[in-house]
């Protein structure tokens, strides 16, 4: 038989197999549904906004509807009900009602950006399929809730019967991602033709409900979408490098009658990256002669954390295009007065006027920066006092029992109707 040949016969055997195979492992899966709310988080430890959405959903779910199971889909091996719970409390101060279910992922890697050296978005959203058909298949539930922006999965979860329920915390694409495709940036690893035929938002509609979190992420899903935003832990953030070059040089231009500022920098390090992050920050402010001036908290409890937020006078965010900016809302809820990178969330939905009052200050670069960090110094106590009490009542519009009431009240027409 000649080779082509017998390509075709392979090829023409081996598809209406495997589709075959496909088609019975989805009915088998469905028609084995789980009274279960499956929750698909693959980094359940990555300390930030998005981990505490997690925890206070499921929280929302236990006291909504305490006849389900709550299931986590996670790709952390050490990560087991006792320790996500005590994780849950440690870092968030969120206490769950009852104990969960843990599912572990082995796929994980296919998520992951240094899985692709070339055209990252898509093979991380095409990865994201392949990891939640691993999920499914391991355990099948009625409510697939997705709260890491995953859009891509939702089609797969569709197919297994699931009703769909995402809260997109942040996006694995956005909008801005794919203007800096377009133009060359540095800043993502992707080639530009992607940018022109992606999909994320045909996919991302394929939800039952959509959550997000600010003005800015809604922006980039064309769908309906109910918008809402929570306080949570603060976790270390991009652009550090600016923040300690206008702190640098802010305290060069101080006015030798008012006191030596300090710089604390506090957050969690999820990996060796991150660790190696935090060192290159501590390198640079030796450089910069700060080390007496700068101090570094790793790793600290969620009451640690508050500690340290009541005691600051201002607090710097520098990420650019910040999906929403609950860092700066904590800022504000403890009396700090934020500055924060002029863009997306933080300029959209955070630092507003209240009351007709200025809550905080926005900034693109370093002398900007540096100027709101003088500014602020050298305000009157009453002036610097009156701009914290506005800000803590902006900040008020995010609290978490808001979330709570928004959350439940979203999840609760398409829970009960099922």
């Amino acid at each position: 038989m000649a080779p082509l040949h017998f390509l075709a016969l392979l090829f023409v055997t081996l598809i209406p197999a495997l589709i075959i195979r496909i088609v019975s492992v989805v009915v088998y899966h469905r028609r084995n549904r789980r009274n279960s709310v499956g929750f698909f988080h693959p980094y359940t430890n990555d300390g930030g906004g998005g981990e505490r959405v997690l925890w206070c959903a499921v929280k929302a779910v236990q006291e909504e509807f305490p006849d389900l199971e709550c299931v986590i889909y996670t790709g952390d091996h050490d990560a087991s009900p006792k320790s996500l719970a005590a994780r849950a409390i440690d870092r968030f101060g969120v206490k769950l009602i009852r104990p969960l279910k843990v599912v572990h992922l082995y796929k994980r890697k296919w998520v992951e950006e240094t899985t692709y050296p070339r055209f990252t978005m898509i093979g991380q959203s095409l990865g994201s399929v392949y990891l939640s058909w691993e999920a499914l298949c391991t355990f099948t539930p009625l409510y697939y809730f997705d709260t890491s922006g995953y859009a891509f999965t939702y089609p797969v979860a569709r197919i297994f019967g699931c009703k769909v329920i995402c809260y997109t915390h942040y996006p694995t694409i956005s909008l801005d991602m794919l203007t800096r495709v377009h133009a060359r940036s540095s800043m993502y690893n992707n080639d530009a033709l992607i940018a022109k035929s992606w999909i994320y938002g045909i996919v991302g509609s394929r939800s039952h409900l959509a959550m997000v979190n600010s003005s800015w992420t809604q922006s980039i899903l064309p769908v309906t979408l109910l918008v809402f935003s929570m306080l949570t832990g603060a976790t270390i953030r991009k652009a550090h490098q600016l923040q300690l070059e206008a702190f640098a040089v802010a305290i060069k231009n101080l006015d030798t009658d008012l006191p030596r500022p300090k710089l604390q920098f506090v957050g969690s390090c999820r990996n060796e990256e991150d660790e190696k992050r935090l060192q290159n920050l501590k390198d640079r402010a030796n450089e910069l002669k700060l080390d007496s001036d700068v101090e570094f908290h790793k790793n600290v409890t969620y009451s640690e954390m508050v500690s340290l937020l009541g005691g600051a006078a201002a607090g710097i965010h520098s990420m650019i295009d910040e999906h929403f900016g609950i860092s700066v809302v904590e800022y504000m809820a403890s009396g700090a007065i934020p500055i924060a990178h002029n863009s997306a969330g933080p300029k959209m939905d955070i630092v507003l006027h209240e009351d007709g009052k200025q809550t905080g200050f926005l900034a693109q670069n370093v002398q900007e920066y540096a100027d709101a960090i003088l500014t602020i110094i050298r305000m009157p106590v009453s002036e610097r006092l009156e701009m914290a009490a506005a800000a803590r009542k902006r900040a008020s519009h995010f609290s978490e029992q808001r979330f709570y009431e928004d959350f439940k009240a979203a999840i609760r027409p398409i829970m009960l109707t099922t």
